[in-house]
């Protein structure tokens, strides 16, 4: 089963509230997105270990497995991402590579992959991403980085809308 790729351009996060998910990024202190992130990917991790994990809902819905490799990739483009901004001279700002998340579903075949071996490398990817944002110094949250769209992120704004990914497929697996 094909799921349609999602286009949308979810930069809005950054502006007002998920209507989906509740996700507020304007109310989300800086400092709580490593224990959110670790949180968000702990709650992912437990439902992989359901009997059903592997089982697509409907056909336009990706299985929590899927979800859970989707979600170990985010956090590892993150700090990919996150470590570019840093990397930065702080004049300009450093270019995101794009990255196909539904072309890396495919070619990944998330589906297919073990649900244990997903929570573990997701608990590893979760961990090392929010020690990244944990351990930016608060005179270098005004960096700035841009996704391959032109999308222009500060480390604060990149880190929010980062944690929106995660708390957006928590509530997608939870409801």
């Amino acid at each position: 089963m094909m799921i349609v790729p999602d286009i949308k351009n979810w930069t809005w996060v950054l502006e007002r509230p998920c209507p989906d998910c509740g996700y507020d990024a304007e109310a989300t202190a800086y400092a709580a997105i490593p224990e959110l992130a670790l949180a968000s990917a702990a709650r992912l991790g437990a439902a992989l270990e359901r009997a059903e994990a592997r089982v697509r809902p409907d056909e336009s819905t990706w299985s929590v497995l899927e979800y859970g490799a989707h979600v170990r990739d985010v956090c590892r483009i993150f700090d990919i991402r996150l470590a570019l901004i840093l990397a930065g001279d702080g004049v300009e700002a450093p270019r995101f590579e794009n990255w196909d998340q539904d072309a890396t579903a495919v070619e990944d075949r998330y589906g297919e992959q073990d649900p244990a071996r997903v929570a573990e490398e997701l608990s590893l990817a979760a961990a090392t991403v929010a020690a990244a944002f944990g351990a930016v110094p608060s005179d270098r949250l005004a960096l700035r980085g841009a996704r391959s769209d032109g999308s222009l992120f500060t480390v604060t704004s990149l880190g929010r809308y980062f944690l929106h990914d995660l708390v957006h497929h928590v509530h997608d697996v939870h409801g």
